[in-house]
């Protein structure tokens, strides 16, 4: 869950009368579709494949009862209410007062007020006023409890103060489940001292490519410890039935994505996963497995696809393999807005979701109130069966009777509540450090010399030496992990902060430089360096090459080494990459992942006591192979490829160094680049259309758009409505982008020598400059903007031709190939009119050089 940055055109509520017009035909046609596999597949028998779960949490003849009281009493209103979760900056404690919804969510990077430094006092308190709310039923008439919804996926990591526990990659190397069942029972204790009731964990991903810029949230590309893990976390997060299950110190927990986010083609973010359907259950499903059974009681459906459906409108998926088959008796939440990407869906209007098997909207941003509206038009009409509303309130109801929400005090009331000592609390900081020392994998150890004597003369340096925010990652704070200093996490400690500490304990010298520069030659360097925070698909890579087109990080070790300096690299990121430059370089060198807060488990393990013994010995062991290649995808068991160090390596003090300062270097990234068409006919997805004038935008909603200094129109070259008409009156600075909410690595295409190349007609010269190329966060003004006016006033007015900028061009105006936006947009001062009907990404010899 994040925050939207795609702009969608407000609907209007779907009307009555076109309801009435449409239920014959469509209700049936929606009937006919839900209830009916949609590959060749997906059969009664194939469900098979699936087991017949035996789930600790058990039904109950009084619970049932109960919820079966409950669901009487409520009109359809106050049912639909029930499945809509709306975010916090979307909606006011009148809305929850008048609407009555069933939960709400803060998503990656909100927080109460808006205040990134929200104290716990701020949390409480929203979360007592949205509580007192939903039970006054002055207006909406209902009692029932609301439920608030947080991204706590490695540690409370919205709140200020919080451990941040290492990410899943890293805890996947630890191979410890009761590890990971304190991790968890740490995180429910911080989440419910700010009167939060459910965490959207744990994230239970294989990620199969690790250019998919969630691998750090997969413990493994391996099913081997997912169940185990699942379960694990599942108890620490919700207690054991029977025992302490759901009690004042629980929270509700979520198993996620279903179903295999992590095996999309390329490691696209919310792409398709084209597995067979035994591969599916047997590679991407085991935490559904071990999770489900442990007695998870809510479920997120995954953005991406199974063969080519969405899994958020898979009836086949939802219903007949989750709930029917494996026997899932809580319910399933959407991810956000992931219901609008089912074809023939917005974010305001989606019945398709319901009758597939989601039980709850996750609808951030205003679309929440015609989402509504729609869906009580659509169940009046039987669009949506009254059956399938009635099952989807008596899940969500089962989990709130189950989690005693109508029995346990408010918020503010709670036993944990308020409790700020819980935030950042001493034991729960001792199990990350804890986590951080068993995460860690040592890759390379030449001439045994780690473990370091902290009495030496030590030089720290790299930019993540001392940052907090980059060895945490995304998800810490803001949604990205970006914009955060170290000021921004109270009680933490850098990996400097814990390597500073043990060194001058010992009697050493300690000397920080982030650029690797000193005064008094060291006797040894620690280098801490790697990627930057990203999070979902701004992570995503199209090769895993560490510091593609920049070498500064290799320089500085290569620097050091060439002063007869040994070097220790620790390496920070949220996935295995072809570092094989940086690993020569380096004597020795260690995977430390994303470690969070606690970055002085780092000196526990690679530095010695005092006397020279060791203390802490490295533990972890990769739960990922390590590529050879920065185009291998490579997973535990393939026969036709063979990784640079394989899942399961790790070495141990006094082990035989295995890797030498003679790996191949080459990236060998020789293959050429698919063509990428952005316009044919028509925008071609992910990207959409968006018109800016002036400080304000808009996105395209229709054929014929006027905004501001802009005029956009379709018409007819080839076929019907296959080119666009863009005029720009000169009234006010204008463009025109293709944007999309992730950005692109686009790298590839410079390496081979791609062009971007437009195909369009000049029908008004420029009386300004204009501006062709790449843009920033949904076409924010950045640099990557190449001017093309010579170009223009070059070309015939009235006859169609072609026009091709080099990337290499963009690059060298200043856009970040490795993280494109929007990778077509045109901008004037000026008037200006042009049509175009096809733009590419390809190679072209005739591309205008930089030079021209």
């Amino acid at each position: 869950m994040r925050p939207t940055h795609l702009y969608r055109p407000k609907l209007k509520y779907t009307s009555l009368m076109l309801l009435a017009a449409l239920t014959s035909g469509c209700g049936q046609a929606m009937k006919e579709t839900t209830s009916q596999p949609t590959t060749d597949n997906q059969t009664a028998e194939s469900t098979q494949i699936w087991p017949v779960l035996n789930p600790e949490v058990k039904a109950d003849p009084q619970v049932e009862q109960k919820v079966k009281d409950l669901l009487a009493e409520l009109t359809l209103e106050q049912k639909i209410a029930q499945m809509i979760q709306p975010e916090i900056r979307d909606i006011t404690i009148e809305d929850m007062r008048k609407y009555g919804f069933g939960s709400y969510l803060n998503g990656g990077g909100s927080f109460p007020n808006g205040d990134k430094h929200a104290t716990v006092k701020d949390w409480v308190d929203l979360a007592e006023a949205m509580y007192q709310a939903s039970v006054d039923d002055s207006l909406d008439g209902t009692r029932i409890p609301t439920m608030w919804g947080t991204d706590a996926v490695h540690g409370h990591n919205n709140v200020i103060g919080a451990t941040l526990f290492p990410h899943n990659i890293g805890l996947g190397a630890a191979h410890n489940p009761a590890l990971i069942e304190q991790v968890a029972g740490a995180t429910a204790r911080e989440v419910m001292a700010t009167g939060i009731d459910w965490v959207f964990a744990p994230t239970v991903a294989v990620t199969r490519d690790d250019r998919w810029g969630r691998t750090y949230e997969a413990y493994s590309e391996d099913p081997e410890i997912l169940a185990s893990y699942a379960s694990a976390i599942v108890r620490g997060l919700q207690g054991t039935p029977g025992k302490d299950f759901l009690n004042e110190q629980r929270v509700i927990s979520t198993v996620k994505h279903f179903v295999g986010d992590g095996g999309t083609e390329g490691g696209d973010d919310q792409g398709n996963n084209t597995a067979s359907e035994q591969e599916l259950f047997d590679i991407h499903a085991q935490g559904y497995v071990g999770g489900l059974n442990a007695g998870s009681q809510s479920v997120m459906a995954s953005f991406n696809s199974w063969q080519g459906e969405k899994i958020h409108g898979s009836h086949y998926m939802l219903t007949q393999v989750l709930k029917e088959r494996m026997g899932f008796d809580g319910f399933v939440v959407g991810d956000w807005n992931g219901h609008g990407q089912i074809p023939g869906c917005t974010n305001e209007d989606c019945p398709q979701a319901a009758n597939a098997g989601l039980d709850m909207y996750m609808a951030p941003t205003p679309t929440w109130k015609p989402l509504y509206y729609n869906l009580i038009e659509q169940a009046k009409s039987g669009v949506i069966p009254m059956t399938r509303i009635d099952d989807a309130v008596t899940r969500i109801l089962r989990v709130k009777v189950r989690a005693g929400l109508f029995d346990k005090p408010s918020p503010a009331n709670r036993p944990l509540s308020g409790d700020t000592s819980l935030i950042g609390a001493k034991e729960h900081r001792d199990i990350a450090r804890d986590a951080v020392r068993q995460s860690l994998v040592l890759l390379k150890n030449k001439n045994n010399i780690l473990p370091l004597n902290p009495g030496q003369k030590v030089l720290v340096a790299g930019t993540g030496a001392d940052n907090i925010g980059q060895q945490s990652g995304g998800w810490s704070i803001t949604w990205q992990g970006t914009g955060n200093e170290n000021s921004d996490f109270p009680g933490a400690s850098s990996i400097w902060d814990g390597i500073n500490a043990a060194v001058t304990a010992a009697g050493g010298q300690a000397e920080l430089s982030v650029q690797g520069e000193f005064e008094q030659k060291p006797d040894v360097a620690i280098v801490v360096f790697g990627e930057q925070p990203y999070a979902e698909g701004n992570g995503d890579l199209d090769n895993l090459e560490y510091q593609r087109g920049d070498k500064s990080d290799l320089a500085m070790l290569q620097a050091l080494k060439a002063k007869g300096i040994p070097v220790v690299s620790l390496f920070i990121s949220g996935r295995p990459m072809w570092v094989n430059a940086e690993l020569n370089a380096s004597d020795a060198f260690v995977a430390v992942w994303l470690p969070g807060t606690e970055g002085q488990g780092v000196a526990d393990v690679i530095l010695t006591k005092a006397d020279g013994s060791v203390n802490f010995d490295f533990h972890g062991k990769l739960s990922f192979s390590w590529p050879d290649r920065p185009d291998q995808v490579v997973n535990r068991g393939d026969t036709d490829e063979t990784p640079l160090l394989p899942y399961g390596f790790g070495l141990r003090y006094g082990q035989d160094n295995t890797l030498g300062d003679d790996l191949n270097t080459d990236s060998g990234t020789t293959a050429t680049v698919a063509q990428l068409v952005l316009f044919d006919r028509a925008v071609k997805a992910p990207y959409e259309v968006e018109l800016h004038s002036g400080d304000s935008k808009q996105q395209q909603s229709a054929n014929v758009q006027t905004f501001g200094a802009l005029s956009v129109s379709s018409f007819d070259l080839n076929v019907q409505e296959d080119a666009r008409l863009v005029s720009f009156d000169g009234s006010e600075s204008a463009k025109i982008a293709f944007i999309s909410a992730f950005p692109k690595d686009l790298r590839g295409y410079w390496e081979q020598g791609a062009s971007l190349i437009v195909n369009y007609r000049l029908d008004q010269a420029p009386t300004a400059p204009v501006y062709l190329g790449f843009g920033c966060d949904h076409g924010v003004e950045c640099p990557g903007l190449i001017d093309i006016s010579e170009q223009l006033n070059q070309a015939s007015i009235g006859e169609w031709q072609t026009l091709s900028v080099s990337l290499s061009c963009i690059g060298k105006a200043g856009s970040n190939l490795g993280q494109v936006f929007s990778p077509f947009t045109l901008k004037t001062d000026g008037k200006l009119t042009l049509a175009f009907s096809h733009i590419e990404l390809g190679v072209d010899a005739q591309a205008n050089t930089c030079d021209q």
